[in-house]
């Protein structure tokens, strides 16, 4: 379980509930998903479909998003959004049921875009216990919430480790431990991060780490990062978990590099 295909970025020339077969196929036994519904608490037959497309394909599910809202749309995540706290809530219990039955542990929140109408403080405010209530959701089965630095989003207020960390540790404070930085190797590197001072200095505490080129966001070997380089040196400084694929690549090209 070295690798975890990202089956919501990854293999889009299928159907969603086809994918997870079809990292068996390339060989990999383990998957993580974006959330993969249009609601927040979806119907039954929804979510058991969803289920079985993993547990029938005999994959593990590693990782699983918290409902972000529209992604194509530029949304990216609830847990800072006044107006849909309530939303949020409610998805938390589907989530965690979701991983509960599928053995899954981890559980990206995304934290959500600054929005006019509301002052940052407003939204960090409601963040906190937003973030406070899903690590408390989630404990009750083993569960831990990733927080991850975004790219490509202006309004996305956490651009880089620290800047995660620093909500992280006012979590922590409220009592929950269970909430960890999501490393995106290549967010942080796009965002201008330090990526090797953020591994040195946290990697026997990363959460889970993604992985995709820059530029690009391709496959490992198609941009400049010395992504090989980053993963040993995690695992040396302690970091156990699986490596996130989440980049874009077509379905015949998505894993050549792995034979390389």
């Amino acid at each position: 379980m070295t690798y975890t295909v990202n089956c919501s970025i990854l293999l889009t020339e299928l159907p969603l509930l086809e994918r997870p077969a079809a990292a068996v196929e390339a060989g990999f036994d383990s998957v993580e998903f974006w959330w993969p519904f249009a609601e927040s608490v979806p119907a039954d037959k929804d979510v058991d479909a969803f289920e079985r497309a993993i547990t029938d394909a005999g994959v593990q599910l590693t990782g699983l998003n918290f409902n972000a809202g529209d992604m194509p749309g530029g949304d990216r995540g609830l847990v800072s959004w006044k107006g849909r706290c309530s939303e949020f809530k409610d998805n938390i219990d589907v989530v965690a049921g979701i991983g509960e039955r599928l053995g899954c542990k981890a559980f990206n929140a995304l934290y959500g875009n600054r929005m006019d109408e509301h002052t940052p403080e407003e939204q960090d405010e409601l963040a906190l216990k937003n973030l406070v209530a899903a690590a408390e959701g989630v404990a009750r089965i083993g569960g831990t919430v990733l927080l991850e630095p975004v790219s490509g989003a202006e309004r996305y207020p956490l651009k880089t480790a620290q800047d995660a960390l620093d909500v992280i540790a006012k979590v922590r404070a409220e009592g929950p431990e269970n909430i960890k930085l999501l490393a995106d190797f290549y967010h942080l590197s796009v965002n201008g991060d330090n990526v090797e001072a953020v591994i040195e200095n946290h990697a026997k505490d990363f959460g889970h780490i993604q992985i995709a080129d820059n530029p690009g966001r391709g496959a490992p070997g198609t941009g400049n990062l010395p992504l090989g380089e980053w993963i040993s040196r995690s695992r040396e400084l302690g970091y156990a978990g699986p490596i996130g694929l989440e980049y874009k690549a077509p379905q015949a090209e998505a894993f050549g590099w792995l034979i390389r």
